[in-house]
């Protein structure tokens, strides 16, 4: 008598080490499995992997079927499925990196049913040998990841993504088709949706926030502060796994040999290095050769790195968008994670740079094209805003998402910062009245010389410009430059002045100058500064948890329990050496957290850890058992 297939609630216990699912995954994970197509937008560390993969495992059992997993990206495929198998699950990939031989195993083994899952690249689908290779097996699911690369609205639009729907229908008895993004907009789910051939999904629209990242913005005048910031803040965390996106491949290379000159461990990825090099940088990064991966925003993108524990962005990112999602990358496995934004003034021309350099979509009408470039602006306003605003980051970004979210939320350097509002109506007319001046000579300056002409510096290029005969020469030499740039940005944030574009950006007056210094409405009421009143307070930790209780990061930890930690991480990574994976790949931070405050003295309380799977206790029990009874003392 056989044994009745597993539930998907054993599947995850048993395979993937989870007592429970997280939202949205168990009504994802049933409708695919009654048959029903779903449509799941769910940001990064939802889960969405669980959602096809715990199904995979439930249809191999009943003999329904293999799941197939169309992806872009090339190295998740390879993470993921590295990641499978180390928890005992049949899985391979089919993707431009394998040769003749090596792709005839993988058929092979989709032929004679030894697979539950496959991940493919959407070019494999066009294949007729591939197409008739799953038809004699059968499909039981279809998953499309980064769904939104199928819409000509999205940032990461594939063409070869909209001819999958062409391969559904060539098949012998259609699929539910599974559609996962972690963004899209509700014009970018109706082209998922209509390019999909959708019936009746099942649409799963989960909440954007991540209550286990904090979110910063430092605000450094200049260069040579901005790399301090940097530099200090990356030192703190020198034996943390750390990400640092830059705008640009000249940046990357600066930051990385800035970096690499203050003793830390960083390597770089840019479109600019050959392949070999950014494979062999994107693998020490992966194997903690390397804690900081310094990089353009070609780095990421199906990097399931689950123990990163902070993303830096050196320069302004273009959008809310392409932030959240590079941000996202810290904090997979749920611990807690730090997102700082080093914004300054001029990050908004490099972004302007950028998007007017941007190659023009061929596939558009200049309409369209001049909507997607207007749609590009307005969305660098969006982030421009989020760099400058003193209220909840946490709330401005999910409002902008669309979702509700409480005005405070504890865990942003706006909310542990004191602000208070000054009247700098005066000093702000000083300002306006310093541009009006040079701008009467038939002269312009950039923020940096209004500045000092107003603190009357000596420097060189003031007085060859003669501005130090101006009126306004020297009227602030009392204030502060930070104070004073701080006014200047303001007001070009305000409108009432404006930042050319151009290699050398000036400041400029507007058509609201004027009236903003004959104080007319709807300039007359005071100009209101917020300004931060000392450092941002720290993010309260909770206190120590007690045994039995899942722990979420080191810090919860007692002293004990933090000490551990250091041992199993240890352990984990020499099995990690022996074995050539990423260490996250044997456990990840948050289950070797989870396994801290347990202390479990024998596998089946290591199975009650999250993330420790029947494969994982057998196969790593007996080790991470005698490691704990060694440093707690239990085996004396």
């Amino acid at each position: 008598m056989t044994s009745p297939a597993p539930t998907p609630l054993d599947v995850l216990r048993t395979t993937f080490g989870y007592g429970s699912f997280r939202p949205h995954q168990a009504e994802i994970v049933d409708a695919a499995l009654a048959g029903r197509d779903v449509l799941a937008v769910m940001p990064t560390s939802a889960g969405k992997s669980i959602c096809y993969q715990v199904p995979a495992l439930v249809l191999a059992a009943r003999g329904t079927g293999l799941t197939l997993v169309v992806s872009p990206l090339i190295s998740l495929m390879a993470d993921q499925v590295g990641a499978l198998r180390q928890a005992g699950v049949a899985a391979s990939f089919l993707n431009s990196t394998l040769g003749a031989s090596e792709r005839a195993s993988v058929l092979h083994g989709v032929a004679s049913g030894a697979l539950a899952l496959l991940y493919v690249a959407p070019e494999r689908l066009d294949d007729p040998a591939f197409l008739e290779c799953v038809s004699a097996c059968g499909v039981g699911l279809l998953a499309v990841d980064e769904a939104h690369c199928i819409s000509q609205w999205g940032n990461d639009f594939r063409p070869s993504y909209q001819r999958i729907i062409d391969f559904v229908d060539r098949l012998p008895a259609r699929p539910p088709v599974m559609a996962l993004t972690a963004t899209a907009t509700r014009a970018v789910r109706r082209d998922i949706h209509e390019a999909l051939g959708l019936r009746d999904p099942l649409v799963v629209l989960a909440s954007f926030d991540r209550p286990n990242l904090s979110f910063a913005v430092a605000r450094p005048h200049g260069a040579a502060e901005k790399d301090r910031t940097l530099v200090a803040f990356c030192r703190q965390r020198a034996e943390r796994s750390g990400i640092v996106y830059c705008s640009s491949r000249r940046a990357v290379e600066e930051v990385c040999e800035l970096l690499r000159d203050e003793g830390l461990l960083a390597t770089r990825y840019h479109a600019g290095l050959t392949p070999e090099e950014r494979e062999r940088n994107q693998d020490d990064f992966l194997y903690d050769r390397s804690r900081v991966m310094v990089a353009t925003n070609a780095f990421g993108m199906g990097i399931d790195k689950s123990n990163v524990s902070y993303v830096v962005h050196y320069n302004l990112p273009l959008s809310l968008e392409n932030y959240y999602q590079e941000a996202g990358r810290a904090g997979r496995d749920g611990t807690r994670a730090e997102c700082l934004l080093l914004y300054s003034p001029g990050d908004v021309h490099t972004a302007e740079f950028l998007l007017s350099r941007s190659e023009p979509r061929e596939d558009l009408t200049l309409e369209q094209r001049a909507v997607l470039a207007e749609r590009d602006a307005e969305r660098l306003r969006q982030m421009v805003f989020y760099a400058t605003t003193t209220d909840c980051l946490r709330a401005h970004i999910l409002r902008y998402f669309g979702e509700e979210a409480p005005a405070y939320c504890g865990n942003c350097s706006n909310c542990l910062t004191d602000f208070e509002e000054v009247d700098a109506t005066t000093d702000a007319l000083k300002v306006v009245s310093c541009v009006a001046r040079i701008a009467q000579r038939g002269r312009s300056a950039g923020a940096a010389t209004v500045v000092d002409v107003l603190r009357g510096s000596r420097g060189e290029k003031v007085l060859r410009r003669g501005f130090d005969t101006l009126s306004t020469y020297g009227i602030m030499a009392d204030v502060p430059a930070r104070r004073v740039r701080a006014i200047l940005d303001e007001l070009v944030f305000r409108g009432v002045l404006a930042r050319t574009a151009g290699d050398y950006p000036t400041i400029e007056l507007t058509e609201a100058s004027g009236a903003f210094l004959r104080r007319e409405a709807p300039w007359d009421e005071p100009f209101m500064l917020k300004v931060a009143r000392g450092e941002p307070r720290v993010a309260r930790i909770a206190a120590a948890p007690d045994k039995t209780r899942a722990a979420t990061d080191v810090a919860e930890l007692d002293e004990l329990g933090r000490a551990l930690y250091d041992e199993l991480s240890d352990l984990r990574g020499e099995l990690a050496r022996e074995q050539g994976v990423p260490a996250y790949f044997i456990f990840s931070n948050a289950t070797l957290v989870d396994m801290c405050a347990k202390r479990p003295h024998d596998v089946d309380g290591l199975l009650g850890v999250s993330g420790v799977g029947a494969k994982k206790a057998e196969r790593y029990g007996e080790l991470f058992l005698a490691r704990i009874a060694e440093a707690t003392g239990a085996g004396a």
